[in-house]
């Protein structure tokens, strides 16, 4: 392999991980200012691990599977999140936020970054006006 051929597969290497760390870093500040249990940390470092495990297995596996093994995994890890508290649950929307968050940084792993980055800014207008739509619709319903 030549040396030029190696540094480009460097780089785009960093870059794969510094976009994971961005888009997960901007979901998990979304769930910080609303004071959610998954917050900055915990997003950032789904999305940059999801990242992680993707390339592993490209790099060294010739069968995907273990990419559903990561969806299957973070579902275990957000059903962990969800209460059941007088009748009432919670935590479905940091489950699924941990859940998409995995699946932004295998698309950046998988080099999907359209995909990631549309997901990202999808996602965080559902977690920014989400409530605000929910409780409008909820109003209307009342009346």
């Amino acid at each position: 392999m030549c040396i030029y051929k190696k540094e480009v597969m460097t780089v785009e290497l960093i870059l794969k991980f510094l976009l994971s760390f961005g888009l997960g870093g901007l979901i998990g500040l979304q769930r910080e200012r609303g004071n959610h249990p998954a917050g900055l940390k915990t997003n950032t470092l789904v999305c940059i691990g999801a990242t992680l495990i993707t390339l592993v297995s490209i790099e060294h596996f010739t069968e995907p599977h273990i990419l559903a093994a990561i969806i299957s995994g973070i579902g275990f890890l957000g059903a962990g999140t969800i209460l059941n508290n007088q009748n009432k649950i919670q935590g479905l929307t940091t489950a699924a936020s941990v859940w998409i968050v995995a699946g932004i940084g295998l698309a950046v792993g998988v080099g999907y970054y359209l995909g990631a980055i549309i997901t990202t800014i999808l996602s965080l207008l559902v977690l920014e006006y989400g409530k605000l739509l929910e409780n409008k619709v909820k109003n209307n319903r009342h009346n």
